[in-house]
C-alpha cells in the first residue's frame, strides 16, 4: 500500500512537471512573478544564510583545531578541513535541506493557501496555466540559488578563519597554506552542480505538495510538515547518487 502510493504520488509529479511547462503565461505577467519570487526567496534567504554559514565554518575549524593533539599534525589542516567540509557538504547540502524548511514551507503554505481559499479554482476558469503561473516563476527564481550556496561557502571559509586565527589555532598563513592544499577545482563544479539540482528539488516538490492539498487551514499545516520531510530526504538521497556519479 505504501509502495504503491509512492509510485502514484511520483507519477503525479512528474505529470505536474510537464504541465508547468505547457500554456506559459504572457511574458509581461511572468516577468513580474519572477522578481516577486526572487525577492521573497533568495534575498530574503540571504541574512540567515550568512548567519549559519559564517558561525558554521568557525565551528568547524575549531573542532578540527581542538581534534588536533598530536603536535607532529599541521597546523594547516585546519584550514584544509574547513575548505573540504564548507565545500563538498555543508554549503551545498546542509543549507538546502535548511532552505527546504524556509524556502519549502513558505511555497507550501502560499500555495496551499491559494488552494484552500480557492484563488487556484479561479485561476483555471480564466483559462491561465495554474501550473506555471504558480510553479514556474519559482523554478526560474531558483535558478539564483548557486549565488546563495557562492556566499555561504565563502562565508564560512572566511568564519573558520577568523576563528582559527583569533582564537589562536591558527597562524594566519598557516590557515591560507591549507586553503590552498591539494585545492581541486572540480569540488567548485562539482558543488554547484548539486546546487543546481537541489534547486529544482527545492521548487518542485513543495509546490507539488501545495497545488495538490486537500482541506481547510489545518491541512495547510500539514502539508508544509510534509513537504518539509519529503524535500529534505530527495535532497539526501540525490546527494548521494551525485556524489556517486560525480566523485567517484
Amino acid at each position: 500500500m505504501f509502495v504503491t502510493r509512492i509510485l502514484s504520488q511520483t507519477g503525479k509529479y512528474f505529470i505536474m512537471l510537464k504541465e508547468v511547462f505547457n500554456r506559459p503565461v504572457k511574458w509581461s505577467v511572468m516577468r513580474q512573478l519572477i522578481f516577486k519570487e526572487i525577492d521573497d526567496l533568495i534575498i530574503d534567504s540571504l541574512g540567515i544564510v550568512s548567519f549559519i554559514s559564517f558561525f558554521v565554518g568557525g565551528v568547524v575549524a575549531i573542532q578540527t583545531a581542538l581534534n588536533l593533539t598530536n603536535p607532529l599534525i599541521p597546523k594547516y589542516l585546519i584550514g584544509f578541513a574547513t575548505r573540504q567540509s564548507v565545500i563538498l557538504e555543508f554549503a551545498p547540502t546542509f543549507i538546502s535541506i535548511i532552505m527546504a524548511g524556509k524556502m519549502g514551507s513558505f511555497i507550501t503554505s502560499s500555495i496551499g493557501t491559494m488552494r484552500v481559499t480557492e484563488q487556484i479554482d479561479a485561476l483555471e476558469v480564466m483559462g491561465v496555466n495554474a501550473l506555471n503561473y504558480l510553479v514556474f516563476p519559482k523554478i526560474i527564481a531558483l535558478l539564483l540559488f548557486p549565488f546563495v550556496i557562492g556566499l555561504s561557502m565563502f562565508l564560512g571559509v572566511v568564519g573558520g578563519y577568523l576563528a582559527a586565527v583569533y582564537g589562536g589555532f591558527a597562524s594566519s598563513n598557516e590557515f591560507i597554506t591549507g586553503i590552498q592544499e591539494d585545492f581541486i577545482p572540480f569540488h567548485i563544479a562539482y558543488a554547484f552542480i548539486k546546487t543546481i539540482v537541489f534547486a529544482l528539488i527545492l521548487a518542485t516538490i513543495p509546490s507539488f505538495h501545495g497545488f495538490y492539498m486537500k482541506g481547510g487551514a489545518l491541512e495547510v499545516g500539514k502539508a508544509s510538515t510534509v513537504s518539509f520531510v519529503w524535500t529534505s530526504v530527495v535532497i539526501i538521497l540525490m546527494n548521494y547518487v551525485l556524489t556517486q556519479m560525480l566523485l567517484s
